[in-house]
């Protein structure tokens, strides 16, 4: 037996008529929230925000990625510490993990984390099990455990003070980065030194160094903006 046809829950006229009355009121909202939108522009801090936002996005548009703002006071507060520039450090992100955007963060060799730590390097040459590239037998719990990095010399930092030194931390990763850099050579002025310890490929150091001079010329306004943004949130 066919089934019986329902009807509609309105009437195609009652429908017409819904919509007729639907479209003054969503331009009447429309409306408010534009005076509303002009009149958070009038206010001298909000108008600011906005125009130092736009002068950071445009000067970004020159880099084929952006930074993360976010990521800036890390690089700012690791910087510091090590005495190396934090440009220098946005660099190195940005040619080992895309600032961090990689699909995974574990090479095909197995270098591990936000910056590309081999774990041998991250704990220490001297661990036992430590030969060749630096891939290492070393425990889980070892990789990460700020005793066992300082007993076998390693760079890895507990920049967070949570007991972990993680590459996986975004905050540990730069920090350990930092140290690595500070004495690799950055400590002492010789930058080009210290980025071919990171990765012993001259091709690399240029890629770095492009980076760095690109980031470094715009930094005060980076800087600027990227504080702002993390002073807002707090």
């Amino acid at each position: 037996m066919a089934k019986k046809k329902k009807d509609p829950l309105l009437s195609q006229k009652i429908q017409i008529w819904i919509i007729i009355l639907l479209v003054p009121i969503a331009i009447t909202v429309y409306f408010f929230v534009y005076l509303a939108w002009k009149d958070l522009q009038s206010i001298p801090a909000f108008k600011e925000a906005i125009e130092e936002t736009e002068e950071v996005l445009q000067l970004q548009v020159n880099f084929d990625l952006e930074i993360p703002l976010e990521y800036i006071p890390i690089y700012m507060a690791a910087g510091e510490k090590y005495g190396v520039p934090w440009t220098l450090l946005a660099a190195h992100h940005r040619v080992e993990t895309r600032f961090s955007t990689m699909s995974t963060l574990v090479s095909p060799v197995g270098a591990e984390g936000h910056m590309q730590f081999m774990p041998c390097t991250f704990v220490g040459w001297k661990h036992p099990t430590c030969t060749g590239l630096g891939k290492g037998e070393i425990k889980p719990e070892d990789k990460t455990n700020p005793k066992i990095i300082k007993k076998y010399g390693g760079y890895g930092v507990d920049a967070n003070n949570d007991g972990i030194a993680d590459p996986y931390d975004i905050e540990d990763a730069m920090y350990s980065a930092a140290n690595f850099l500070a004495k690799a050579g950055v400590a002492k002025g010789e930058l080009k030194k210290a980025i071919y310890q990171y990765n012993h490929s001259q091709k690399y150091v240029e890629d770095i160094l492009f980076y760095y001079k690109q980031y470094r010329e715009h930094s005060e306004e980076l800087e600027r903006v990227a504080l702002q943004q993390a002073n807002a949130k707090k």
